[in-house]
Parts: C-alpha cells; sequence; structure tokens
C-alpha cells in the first residue's frame, strides 16, 4: 500500500535520515518512534508530500488516499467546529446541497423524468461520498474526541488550542484514508478521549502510521515498531507494540555491549601477544651477534610473525565484523540534591470555588491538603479545571466569592506561607515553601531570552557552569544561545525543567508536564521525580507516567470531575 525506498533527506551539511527503507501493508497500524530531532515528523512531512526527499522515492498502490495530521494544524478561526470537519470531504457539502435541491424540484418540474434521473444521479454521487451517514459518524468522531454538541457551531476562535487540535484531527478521521498519517496525535488527549481514538484506530480499516510518544497508547493499538536511529539516520524494524520493542532493544543492546567487551579483550590479547612477541624477538636481537646466525634468523622469524599478527589485528579493526562501542544515550539529567525542605504542611485549601466570568462555576468548595513528600497525580477531563486549580494554587488567579459566602468565616492565617482568601476561600502554603510551576503554555519565559540567560537569571552560574548545566537537558552548543521564541516545544519544556531545578523549588506544580517530551526524557523525568524529596502535583494524562508516578503506593490520584475533588485515591 505504501513503499518507501532508499529514502535519504539532510538540511545543509545536517543528515536526518539516510537511505530509508521499509512497507507498510494494508490494515497495518504502524508506530514510527525515535528521540525527538532522529527525523519522524519529517519522514512523515515527505510521505505526505509536504517535503521532498534529496534521493529515493515514496510509492503507493493505485487508488490509495493519505490522510495527514501534522503538529500545528493550521485550521482558518473564523470557520465553525461543523464547517471545518465537514470540509475535509471534498464535494460533501455541494453534493448534499444538490440532492436536496433536485429533490424540491421534483414537486415542481414539468419535466418529471429528466429531473427524476438528475436526482437519481445526484443522489448516487452523495452516497458515494458517504451520504447522510457522514453527520452520524462526524457527530461520533467529536464526540469522542471530547468536543461536545454545544461546541459544534462555533468558531474556532472561541476554542482552546487543545480543542482546535482535536478538530483537526476530527476532520482527518471523517475523510477515512486509505493510510492515515498521524504526527502526535495524542497531546491534547484526555484519557477518555484517548481509549476512544485507541477503539476507533484498533477497527479502522486502512493502516495508520503514528508517531507519538504516549507509551501506553503505542501498546493499545500498534503492531509494528520502526525505530529511528538518530546517530546512524537509519531506520530498523520491530514487530509488537512498544513495550515489546522497548525489551527487544534493551535486548539488543546488552547483547551488543556484551559482543563489544568480548571483542576489547580479545583485541587487548592481541595487543599483548604482539607486544610481547616484539619484545622477545628485540631481546634475542640484542643479546646476540653476527657469530650467531642460526639466533639471529630466529629472531627475525619471530619479528616476522609479530608483524604479521600486527597487520591481521589492523585488518580486522577495519573490517565490518569489527563492533563499534555501543553510544550512551545521553538523557536530561536532574539534580534536586540541594533542596530545601518545607514544613509539613505544604498546601491547605478550604472553601476554593472558581468561575470565569459569565459562565457557572468549575468547581465549588474545594478541600484539600498536601503533605511534605506527597506525590499527586491530579486527573480529570479536559474542561473540568484542572490547569484552572492549579493557577489558583500558585497565585496567577484568585478564587471567586463562595456562593454562599455569609456561611463562611472569614478565615485568616498566619503569614508563614503564602495565601489567597476571598470571602472564605483560603488557599495556603505551608512555611518554607518553594512553588516550581511548569505551565502548559510555556508562556513563562520571555519569547527573547536564551536557555543561558535564563539559567543565569535563575540561579548565579558562571557561563561555563550554566552551559554545562544546560547540557543535562540537552541544550548545548548554539541551542544555549537561541532565543526561546525559536526553540521548539520539546526543548522549550526541558529549559522550564531546567529552570525549576535551578531555582531549587520543593513543592512542583506540572501541568502536563510530558507533553512535549520524547519517550526517553520522559523515562528520565520519571525517574528524576522519584528521586525527588519533595512534594509534587501533577496535572497529567499520560498513563505511563501515571503507573510509574503513583503505582505501588508511591503516590495518590486526586480526581475532578463535575465540580468536585475527590483525593481519596
Amino acid at each position: 500500500m505504501l513503499f518507501i525506498h532508499q529514502l535519504s533527506k539532510s538540511y545543509g551539511v545536517e543528515t536526518i535520515l539516510d537511505k530509508i527503507s521499509f512497507v507498510v501493508n494494508p490494515g497495518e497500524r504502524v508506530a514510527l518512534v525515535g528521540p525527538n530531532g532522529s527525523g519522524k515528523s519529517t519522514l512523515l512531512r515527505i510521505i505526505a508530500g509536504e517535503e521532498s526527499p534529496d534521493s529515493g522515492t515514496v510509492s503507493r498502490a493505485p487508488g490509495t488516499t493519505l490522510g495527514y495530521l501534522p503538529q500545528g494544524f493550521q485550521l482558518d478561526p473564523d470557520q465553525t467546529v461543523y464547517t471545518t470537519v465537514i470540509s475535509g470531504l471534498t464535494g460533501w457539502q455541494t453534493a448534499r446541497e444538490q440532492v436536496e435541491t433536485l429533490a424540491a424540484d421534483l414537486a415542481t418540474t414539468t419535466d418529471l423524468p429528466q429531473t427524476l434521473a438528475a436526482y437519481g444521479d445526484a443522489l448516487t454521487r452523495f452516497e458515494a461520498l458517504g451520504g447522510y451517514t457522514v453527520e452520524h459518524r462526524l457527530e461520533q468522531i467529536l464526540t469522542g474526541l471530547d468536543l461536545p454538541l454545544a461546541t459544534h457551531h462555533s468558531p474556532l476562535s472561541n476554542l482552546s488550542g487543545g480543542q482546535r487540535t482535536r478538530v483537526g484531527l476530527a476532520r482527518i478521521l471523517l475523510t477515512q484514508p486509505n493510510v492515515l498519517l498521524l504526527d502526535e496525535p495524542t497531546n491534547h488527549l484526555d484519557i477518555q478521549a484517548l481509549e476512544w481514538l485507541e477503539n476507533f484506530l484498533n477497527h479502522y480499516a486502512g493502516a495508520v502510521l503514528i508517531v507519538s510518544h504516549d507509551r501506553t497508547f503505542l501498546d493499545h493499538t500498534v503492531t509494528k515498531i520502526l525505530a529511528l536511529d538518530p546517530d546512524a539516520h537509519t531506520l530498523r524494524e520491530y514487530p509488537g507494540n512498544y513495550t515489546a520493542y522497548a525489551h527487544a532493544a534493551a535486548r539488543e543492546l546488552a547483547k551488543t555491549w556484551e559482543e563489544y567487551r568480548d571483542q576489547q579483550a580479545e583485541i587487548r590479547r592481541m595487543e599483548d601477544d604482539i607486544h610481547r612477541t616484539m619484545m622477545h624477538a628485540q631481546s634475542v636481537e640484542l643479546t646476540t651477534t653476527s657469530r650467531q646466525p642460526t639466533v639471529r634468523r630466529y629472531a627475525k622469524k619471530v619479528a616476522k610473525k609479530a608483524k604479521s599478527r600486527e597487520k591481521k589485528l589492523d585488518r580486522y579493526l577495519a573490517s565490518d565484523d569489527r563492533v563499534d562501542k555501543p553510544k550512551k544515550g545521553w538523557h536530561m539529567k536532574l539534580d534536586f540534591e540541594e533542596t530545601m525542605r518545607s514544613g509539613q504542611i505544604v498546601l491547605d485549601m478550604k472553601h476554593v470555588t472558581f468561575a470565569y466570568p459569565g459562565r457557572p462555576p468549575l468547581f465549588e468548595n474545594l478541600e484539600a491538603t498536601l503533605l511534605y513528600g506527597d506525590r499527586i497525580a491530579l486527573l480529570g477531563a479536559n474542561g473540568t479545571g484542572k490547569s484552572t486549580l492549579l493557577k489558583l494554587i500558585v497565585g496567577e488567579l484568585q478564587p471567586s466569592l463562595t456562593l454562599d459566602s455569609s456561611t463562611l468565616s472569614d478565615v485568616r492565617l498566619p503569614n508563614d506561607g503564602g495565601f489567597a482568601k476571598s470571602k472564605g476561600a483560603v488557599i495556603r502554603l505551608g512555611a518554607s515553601v518553594r512553588v516550581g510551576y511548569m505551565p502548559q503554555e510555556q508562556e513563562t519565559l520571555p519569547p527573547t531570552a536564551t536557555p543561558l540567560s535564563v539559567i543565569q537569571s535563575a540561579k548565579a552560574l558562571t557561563e561555563t557552569d550554566a552551559r554545562n548545566f544546560l547540557h543535562y537537558f540537552l541544550l548545548e552548543g548554539d541551542g544555549a544561545l537561541t532565543p526561546v521564541g525559536k526553540l521548539s516545544y520539546g526543548e522549550r519544556a526541558r529549559l522550564i525543567l531546567a529552570k525549576l531545578v535551578a531555582e531549587g523549588a520543593n513543592f512542583l506544580v506540572l501541568d502536563e508536564p510530558v507533553n512535549h517530551l520524547d519517550i526517553p526524557s520522559r523515562e528520565r523525568f520519571e525517574a528524576a521525580l522519584d528521586a525527588f524529596p519533595g512534594t509534587v502535583l501533577a496535572a497529567v494524562h499520560d498513563r505511563a507516567f501515571i503507573e510509574a508516578f503513583t503505582g505501588n503506593g508511591r503516590g495518590k490520584i486526586w480526581q475532578l470531575s463535575n465540580g468536585k475533588l475527590d483525593t481519596s485515591g
């Protein structure tokens, strides 16, 4: 169905893809994985025809249609959700209007046979495009992607960035192409929508090629992994889901290390043997005279043998049989050793209500307490107020007046921490709490600042020390001097993490912290949080992250739904 042959792509002197080949068969669900920068999005753009390769070919079986969802999908903000999604079906709206016009003409026409024939032709064209079942499928897709009926006739300008991304995804899914190319389709989906999309793709008749850093999503959907090597710029194919691939890749790496160590031991043995043989030959030659020709001939023979072994070793080291040293992955390194301990009570919330102007309350009378060392995953569907609650906690928003404030006392607390209070609503931080906030929007950093200046403003470091610090977050070389506004989403996320660490925060408030991190960085971030001695409250929908963060009694789950906060999990 889709054939990629010897595909290569470079930007200037930087090679991205080198002779990539693979096939996507009808009905296959395939994941394209690799660290950020390994060429996943580039490869999808080439397949979709958005970019041209330097060499190689992309070919499709006759009649194969493609549907492509890129990152940062641009849509007309003045169009409604309905018109945007339905416009993906080229000609459907026109065909429907023709059918309805001709149906009305049947009642008034003076040439019934001709009008009836025209109506039949129009109806055939309309049904070939899906007919009236299209609207039913549209409703199912929009509802499944958490775009309720109330949004369907709203202009896109009224929607959040995440909602607009879901509209773009719905538009692609409605067209039912033979091959779906999806670049990070899961970034703005809550758990319910993720599960809906998993079910949709598992029952999809066409083939699917997905780029996603959501490990659980890949485990539940794909049956083949295409892994891009960022160093060799090549591709390896693995059967099974993501977990099967991760285990296979780990076994391969362990085997390569074993072969490399065995090879190094053999090389040392050969070098020692050559050295001993050469030294023996030299010793014999130095301790003999010209009157001992037999012994000297023996010494030359030994030296010749050593030289022959040396050439043999050189040939081996230059051959394809040599095992190169496996490259150690350079993942993020987060060091929390200098984190100062806070008081036992980190956060105390009472009677917290919030409503945006002109809208009903998102939640009412929330109460919760966080203790030092608590690890909380805040869950809830999109729109339930998770981000709003985090903004209230860090002081970016203030609680609304409670609906029945007359029944609440005007609580006053000693100001040994920060607190917000509105007619009985209290959000109080405990003693010595230092908040590190990572917002979902990534708009807390000045667009003209550089990573180097951001870190030096957060912590007194020399340029050399600041560069070394940034290196742990994969921001190195010219990247340390690149303006924030020109960094990728993943680079900005890593820079915000670097800033939190540099500031010595002991209470991390994280809003979808792994959204733009690749899988190796997500796993490294999970390990870092596991070692973090402070308190963490994270709104997150990555199920693998939730399991690593809270599983086996390591943390708890707070569920925000229907305006209430359940802290019993």
